[in-house]
């Protein structure tokens, strides 16, 4: 089949559903736990990693999957017949992963255009450029266009989270600017900006609902917004703030997901997440 294929990796925690229907191939993360090795998503689902996580005492260890195995991705839309492949990876300042990508990619000059764009986000933020860009490929998009497209979303796309500890992201050594909020945390709920790609400081909450409602705040103060999705990792109060935003976001107009193991792994568990496109 012609046309522009779309790829990316496994931080975009997008359901299979939603590659499914646009025919998106996932270049999988790998995930470790001690000396057991997983590959995301494929023989560790989201539920396994959380219940893995909260038994062990050791923090989970991500790694970027490796150029190989991108450029078998690349071979395998080049086979299908593509003229040409976007790739969107997770945020350079948080991962290697496009480092690979690009890697591959050179491997693949004389038998596909193979153009891999850095999505300066991660999580329903990565996975909402990576579903314009399969919606823009599923319509006729060239791959200008579908380049175009994606690089006129990326500045305007916005992440924001907030954790229940910042011990993993403390850990995993991707603090970045919040490294100013690591202390006594114990009564604090962390709330984070990684609009851009790199992990900021977005206030600090005493409760979990004020952490809620700061979440709602910056969503309110964004003023038109498009593309919301509210994610979370296990997150038992998930009801509780969709709740709280359903009056300006109601649920069948949002997507909903759960965060898997690449952000989990940083993160911790029970994370809030929202991210959306500034409207125009």
């Amino acid at each position: 089949m012609s046309g522009v294929f779309i790829v990316t990796d496994s931080s975009s925690d997008l359901t299979e559903d939603e590659v499914a229907s646009l025919d998106i191939e996932i270049v999988p993360l790998t995930v470790r736990f001690g000396d057991e090795e997983f590959i995301d998503g494929r023989n560790l689902t989201i539920d396994d990693f959380y219940r893995r996580m909260a038994a062990s005492d050791d923090l989970p260890q991500t790694a970027c999957p490796s150029p190989g195995d991108f450029e078998q991705a690349f071979g395998r839309a080049a086979d299908a017949g593509a003229d040409a492949v976007v790739c969107i990876t997770i945020s350079s300042d948080l991962s290697n992963t496009l480092q690979s990508a690009q890697t591959a990619a050179d491997g693949c000059k004389g038998r596909l255009p193979v153009h891999v764009v850095d999505s300066k986000s991660v999580s329903s933020g990565l996975g909402t450029l990576v579903l314009e860009a399969g919606r823009a490929a599923r319509g006729g998009a060239d791959v200008d266009a579908v380049v175009g497209r994606v690089g006129d979303v990326i500045p305007r796309t916005h992440v924001f989270a907030a954790l229940n500890t910042l011990e993993n992201l403390k850990k995993g050594g991707r603090i970045g600017g919040a490294r100013a909020m690591v202390g006594s945390m114990l009564s604090i709920k962390p709330l984070i900006d990684i609009t851009g790609g790199v992990v900021q400081e977005a206030g600090k909450a005493r409760t979990r609902k004020r952490a809620m409602q700061m979440l709602y705040e910056q969503m309110v103060r964004a003023g038109k917004i498009d593309h919301v999705a509210v994610m979370h990792g296990k997150a038992p109060d998930i009801d509780e703030f969709l709740e709280l935003i359903a009056a300006r976001f109601p649920r069948n107009s949002i997507r909903v997901g759960e965060l898997g193991a690449v952000i989990g792994s940083h993160g911790g568990a029970e994370i809030l997440g929202v991210s959306w496109i500034d409207g125009q």
